[in-house]
């Protein structure tokens, strides 16, 4: 995540794009701040705090200061996660110079905020604001996308929907366009309108004809013909599929599209289509949709298929590189992942993503230590784990990040049992999305949950984590015991 600093009073937007629509207890993965550019954060961090405490009047309300200066602090606590304190200067803003020209940022800031927290009533309220009382500005448009997702949040589908295609009618070269009508598609399936988002798929496709809106578009529908078991369909839409160019900008890849395919001929009972399928996508160490052709071929009750898995098992074996799947903080691992029934092995492959076993590492996010905890959500899950009153330094100890990381996983694994790709995927992107994505898919598959998965970062976090645990697996046994 980026900070946008082209005016001190244009501080606010942390990525709003990411931020709003990944609501993750960890951070942007693999970004971390030097140690010197962290200390500075923390330092401006405890600054404020200070500050804070001499411009309040006694009943504790922040007193007048430039709208420049509760613009800064108000950023510096919600790079920190620090919501209320970030709102109470967003507010005293908007509060003190109700005609300044950075009104509508501050109060896009407070409904940020509050989506963050997951208050999402209170987030639709405020996104609604901006619209209604903004419509002209950058902010007004976002409010009104983002009130959409705050929706969808709460669980109103058919009212989200309504507010994207409000977007694509009013702002038909909104800074959202292209997201808006994938929105649309998605939501109307959320909503149980399949052939609705069929429709949308055709007017997407017509209206961004040769773009990577209209891959992702495609992509959608063939998702839908999954989750609905529409087999023929599906397999028509994947060989469409195939001779697509696979941008950064389009949400799949071809081993996504091959795998769904594959598992569409497999459900069809096209065995031995399905198995030359299965077989043609390439395994190895990180290839992770390559890992799940292999146990789908090791599944199947066909002589053929299973000796294929076995080959390809073992190839994979041999290729690791044993030295690149550490496994430190042996002891503290298996004290709290045994205590809350996890596999080791799944918190290493957790920790080697999100910090890469660096106990100070801090994102742009404001996450910290081995698990990239965020301050808000450790403090959720500390008491659960017998810590009270936790601060944001304390995230930097090995034992306490992997003791409160292990009970978040602990919630989430009883959120999502059976499965890990959910559990992978709430972590980094919130338990509430990954709830609409299993609902989406339908089917009890892992491959089929990932191609759900609605953000780039997610789903290609899921991808590493279980690529990691698959390693892991293969090299340590359940005590963390290298084999």
């Amino acid at each position: 995540m980026n900070l946008r600093s082209k005016k001190v009073c244009s501080l606010l937007f942390l990525g709003a794009a990411i931020i709003l629509n990944s609501i993750s207890i960890s951070a942007v993965h693999g970004a971390f701040l030097s140690a010197e550019v962290q200390a500075a954060r923390d330092s401006a961090l405890a600054a404020v705090r200070r500050a804070d405490v001499e411009s309040r009047d006694p009943a504790g309300k922040l007193r007048q200061l430039p709208a420049s200066e509760h613009l800064r602090r108000a950023n510096i606590y919600q790079s920190n996660r620090a919501f209320d304190e970030a709102r109470d200067h967003w507010q005293a803003l908007i509060n003190y110079y109700p005609e300044h020209p950075a009104v509508p940022e501050a109060l896009l800031g407070v409904a940020r905020s509050y989506y963050q927290a997951r208050r999402y009533a209170e987030a639709f309220d405020t996104f609604d604001s901006v619209a209604r009382r903004f419509p002209a500005t950058k902010e007004g448009r976002e409010g009104l996308n983002f009130s959409g997702s705050a929706l969808l949040r709460l669980g109103r589908p058919n009212d989200a929907v309504a507010k994207y295609v409000e977007y694509t009618q009013r702002f038909p070269n909104g800074e959202r366009i292209d997201t808006a009508y994938l929105n649309v598609i998605d939501t109307l399936r959320e909503a149980g309108r399949p052939q609705e988002a069929l429709a949308w798929v055709t007017r997407t496709t017509s209206r961004f004809p040769g773009t990577a809106i209209a891959t992702n578009a495609l992509f959608a529908r063939l998702r839908l013909h999954v989750a609905e078991g529409n087999w023929d369909e599906a397999v028509a839409t994947a060989d469409e599929l195939r001779g697509a160019s696979f941008s950064k900008n389009v949400n799949t890849s071809s081993t996504e599209i091959a795998y769904l395919r594959a598992y569409s001929l497999e459900r069809d009972g096209k065995i031995n289509e399905a198995i030359n399928a299965y077989a043609a996508i390439s395994d190895g160490p990180g290839a992770y949709y390559g890992w799940l052709a292999t146990e789908r071929l090791s599944a199947l009750k066909n002589e053929r298929a299973r000796g294929l898995a076995t080959q390809r098992s073992e190839r994979v074996t041999q290729q690791l590189i044993a030295s690149q799947y550490p496994a430190p903080y042996r002891t503290a691992i298996l004290r709290a992942a045994k205590a809350r029934k996890i596999d080791p092995r799944f918190v290493l492959a957790i920790i080697k993503q999100e910090s890469v076993f660096k106990p100070l590492a801090k994102s742009p996010a404001g996450a910290r230590g081995l698990l990239q905890l965020t301050i808000d959500a450790a403090q959720r899950y500390a008491p659960g784990a017998g810590l009270n009153s936790l601060r944001e330094s304390e995230l930097y100890r090995p034992e306490t990040s992997i003791t409160v990381g292990s009970e978040y996983l602990k919630h989430l694994q009883s959120l999502f049992p059976g499965m890990l790709e959910p559990v992978a995927a709430s972590y980094n992107g919130g338990e509430d999305n990954v709830a609409r994505w299993v609902k989406r898919a339908k089917q009890n598959d892992p491959g089929v949950f990932t191609s759900e998965v609605g953000f780039d970062e997610t789903k290609g976090y899921v991808q590493k984590v279980m690529s990691n645990y698959r390693a892991y697996r293969q090299l340590y046994d359940a005590n963390l015991n290298r084999r």
